[in-house]
């Protein structure tokens, strides 16, 4: 624990700058029916818009990976702060879905600057030993954002459907100026050019294009396939939540920030509390596989609840299976990643962009035609990646025998 308690300045920071810039990300989460159809757009250009979001931090997280590695940590989260913040604004200010557009890509680009640099950071800053923890901490932070946001969001929103996004402007700015005035870069620069030298370079020359088609070689290749297949199922879900509460039962924004907000309190709890002995006692390719099995379920139950209590239990429990399997899996890349913390998370990102372009755009049209579709397919997509992962886990079981 020496490390992690002398190391625990700089995590608590990232976790308070994560949590400024994902409560203002879930601001805006409960008013996005109501700000879409003030606009007249339908939910297949609700989906485009996700997926362009998600398309400039696919293009551009691999870059921003490595770049991390290059040029420190600090440096990049400050920029991508900075940046975000002026895609929420230009978002709140928008009357055209061109500038929608724009501001959609804006904030991708600063997703990928941000989320590589602040798991590789960190990484640097944990043992393999407390790995786990520190993830849990970083995940926690994005979750509790996510928690109070929708919250704060539904309130706000009663003095007017665009404030949230100049609220989430404001929180942007706010944590690149804790980054810049509090933060310590985990490495210095030279360090870090050093480090990557030898292992990135090779993987450095080649475009995402090449990085993606060579992936299947890595050793976390199986782990990249669920990033995708949860973020793919996750996207479909959030995509189209507000928009089918919406249509199907008449909720207002308060209605579903209230859902948001407490149906995600227990993964912020696990994470903090229990997650990393849940890794240790299990492992996680059991917790992995455990917690695709309960999202898909639960996400198919949302097509057949109808009272009020029985769609925040739903939720409820959809969202604990996710907030505990997004750090298994980054846990679980991280330990296999050595020497490239930076560019492994940049495939993360890479991958959870893939899905959450595909995801958005499906759940979008598939909703214009019937509003619960997109949940179906959701529920399928992941119970057949559940099916994979223990195929997998049997083929790394017997080999593992053999070898003993």
């Amino acid at each position: 624990m020496a490390l992690l308690l002398k190391n625990r300045g700089a995590l608590l920071i990232l976790m308070f700058n994560l949590l400024l810039v994902f409560t203002g990300i879930g601001l805006i989460i409960p008013i996005m029916p109501r700000f879409m159809e003030t606009l007249g757009i339908t939910g297949g250009i609700v989906g485009l818009l996700v997926a362009a979001f998600s398309l400039t931090q696919l293009l551009f997280s691999p870059l921003a990976g490595r770049l991390s590695d290059k040029f420190g940590r600090k440096k990049m989260i400050v920029i991508g702060m900075v940046v975000f913040a002026g895609s929420e604004a230009l978002f709140g200010v928008a009357t055209s879905s061109t500038l929608l557009f724009v501001a959609r890509l804006l904030g991708g680009i600063s997703a990928a600057m941000i989320m590589p640099a602040v798991m590789a950071y960190a990484a640097d800053v944990t043992t393999k030993a407390e790995r786990a923890k520190g993830m849990g901490f970083i995940n926690a932070a994005i979750t509790t954002g996510f928690i109070i946001g929708p919250g704060i969001g539904g309130y706000i929103a009663e003095f007017g459907i665009r404030v949230p996004f100049y609220a989430a402007a404001v929180a942007g700015l706010v944590a690149a100026l804790i980054n810049l005035v509090s933060l310590k870069e985990s490495k210095p620069v030279e360090e870090e050019e050093e480090f990557v030298a030898a292992p990135v370079s090779k993987k450095g020359q080649s475009g995402i294009l090449s990085q993606l088609k060579h992936s299947y070689r890595e050793p976390y290749f199986l782990s990249l396939i669920i990033v995708f297949v949860l973020s793919f199922g996750l996207a479909n879900f959030e995509t189209v939540f507000g928009l089918f509460v919406d249509h199907k039962f008449g909720y207002e924004p308060k209605d579903i920030a209230f859902i948001i907000t407490f149906g995600s309190i227990a993964g912020a709890v696990v994470q903090v509390t229990v997650f990393s002995w849940i890794l240790q006692q299990f492992g996680e390719r059991r917790v992995i596989s455990a917690c695709l099995l309960v999202a898909g379920v639960f996400i198919f139950l949302t097509l057949f609840v109808h009272q009020f209590w029985m769609v925040f239990a739903v939720t409820f429990i959809v969202f604990l299976a996710i907030d505990i399997l997004r750090p298994a899996i980054g846990t679980q890349m991280s330990m296999v990643a050595k020497d490239q913390q930076g560019y492994v998370a940049g495939l993360n990102s890479a991958f959870t962009s893939l899905g959450n372009i595909a995801g958005p755009i499906i759940a979008g049209f598939l909703f214009d035609y019937n509003i619960n579709y997109p949940y179906a397919l959701a529920a399928v997509v992941l119970l057949l990646s559940f099916v994979l992962t223990l195929r997998e886990n049997k083929r790394s079981h017997q080999g593992a025998r053999t070898a003993s």
